[in-house]
C-alpha cells in the first residue's frame, strides 16, 4: 500500500472554536448570540486569558470557548461573528 501525498490528506477537522473579545460583557454577549446564531445545544464557555506576564485585570483577553466535535460550524462565519463584537476567532 502506498502513502498518498500530503497535498492529497484532508485537515483534521476542528474540534474547538476560540472567539478572542477584549471584554468580559462582549464575550458574555457573544456566548449568549453565539447558541441562537449557529443553533448551538449549549451555550459556551467563557474564559478569562491574561496576557503573558501581565497580572492587570485590563490586560485580559475573554474566550468564548465552542465545542465542535462534528466540524459542523462554519469557520468564514464565525470569522465574521467574532468581528462584529471586536475580535478574532481562532480555531484549536
Amino acid at each position: 500500500m502506498s502513502a498518498r501525498p500530503l497535498t492529497d490528506e484532508q485537515p483534521e477537522p476542528a474540534t474547538r472554536h476560540l472567539l478572542v473579545l477584549p471584554d468580559r460583557d462582549a464575550a458574555e454577549d457573544a456566548a449568549q448570540e453565539v447558541v441562537d446564531r449557529f443553533g448551538l445545544s449549549e451555550e459556551p464557555q467563557v474564559v478569562r486569558e491574561a496576557l503573558a506576564g501581565e497580572d492587570d485585570a485590563e490586560d485580559a483577553q475573554w474566550l468564548v470557548v465552542i465545542e465542535d466535535p462534528e466540524a459542523a460550524l462554519a469557520v468564514p462565519a464565525l470569522d465574521a461573528f467574532a468581528a462584529e463584537y471586536e475580535g478574532w476567532h481562532e480555531v484549536e
